[in-house]
């Protein structure tokens, strides 16, 4: 195969990794919610886990103590927030209610689940680092 030849895979998204200054927390936040959106585990070990669907998967690693009082702020430069495509509609409003019972902190109370506009229908949550997750439901047709 040439080397530019393409496949079904390429541009897809590989990997994402993430620090936490508090793996636990971190892990129960995603591990339940990639749950949720069909990944499942792939590894684990003492400093970190992952979790994948199809080729793409999440990485949670332990942050080294030497850089975890510097946190992490999604208006910062660099990553912004991670979006994650929902089953449906129904979908969206039981990822909310999962979210909200896990004392998860659910972005843009006063204007959800249309924060994205009036044909946006999507949830937008914190993790416990505070970045800022993102559940969208397909376009009604």
């Amino acid at each position: 195969m040439p080397s530019n030849a393409r496949d079904e895979r390429t541009g897809l998204l590989h990997h994402v990794e993430l620090y936490a200054s508090d793996l636990e927390a971190s892990v129960e936040f995603w591990g339940w919610l990639l749950g949720e959106l069909g990944y499942e585990e792939h590894q684990r070990w003492a400093d970190g886990r992952s979790w994948k669907r199809g080729p793409t998967y999440l990485v949670l690693a332990r942050a080294d103590e030497r850089f975890r009082a510097e946190g992490y702020h999604r208006r910062h430069p660099g990553l912004n927030h991670l979006a994650f495509h929902a089953a449906s509609r129904e979908h969206v409003d039981d990822l909310t209610a999962g979210l909200r019972e896990r004392g998860a902190t659910v972005r843009y109370e006063d204007e959800h689940p249309y924060a994205g506009g009036p044909d946006h229908y999507a949830v937008y949550a914190e993790d416990p680092e505070r970045i800022k997750v993102e559940v969208v439901a397909p376009p009604e047709s």
